[in-house]
Formats: C-alpha cells, structure tokens, sequence
C-alpha cells in the first residue's frame, strides 16, 4: 500500500482565501473560472481550467506543492508533487 502524500498529511492549519479574485487575472483584465489558494504561503490564483492558470504557475515559481480549492462548499487539497488529492 503507498504511503499518503507527505505533503498533504504535513499541513497543520488551512490557509483559507483572504480575497475572492484572482489578483494576477484583475491586473491582466482577464477572467477566471475557479480560485485556489497555495498552503504555504496563501497565494490566490486561479485554477487550471482559467486561461492563465495562476495558482499551477505560482506553484512552478515557488515550489509550493499544496493548495486547496477557495471555492464555497469545496472541501479538498491538492499536492502538485505527488499528484494526490486528500479532503479536508
């Protein structure tokens, strides 16, 4: 049996979305699908499904490998290391 994603069984708290934009799309004028919020550090980008993909290039910048869904009633994390998803 694989061993759950470190990353994912790490995190202590949740950071939750502190704004309910895509600052990188607002600055672009562009639109976005659905928001995500980095676990370390509570980056907000949007999701892959949006043209530009904030949160998978925030994530390619930093190296920050979880984020979790910032849409209401979503309840689940991401490790882009391991490619798992956990709920929360």
């Amino acid at each position: 049996m694989p061993e759950p994603c470190q990353h994912l069984t790490s995190l202590t708290s949740l950071k939750t979305a502190p704004r309910h934009e895509c600052p990188e799309c607002v600055a672009l004028g562009d639109s976005w699908v659905h928001l995500r919020v980095c676990q370390q550090c509570g980056h907000v980008g949007c999701c892959d499904n949006s043209k530009n993909q904030h949160a998978t290039k925030h994530f390619h910048a930093t190296q920050h490998p979880v984020i979790a869904s910032a849409e209401p009633g979503e309840r689940w994390l991401w490790c882009y290391v391991d490619e798992e998803m956990a709920e929360y």
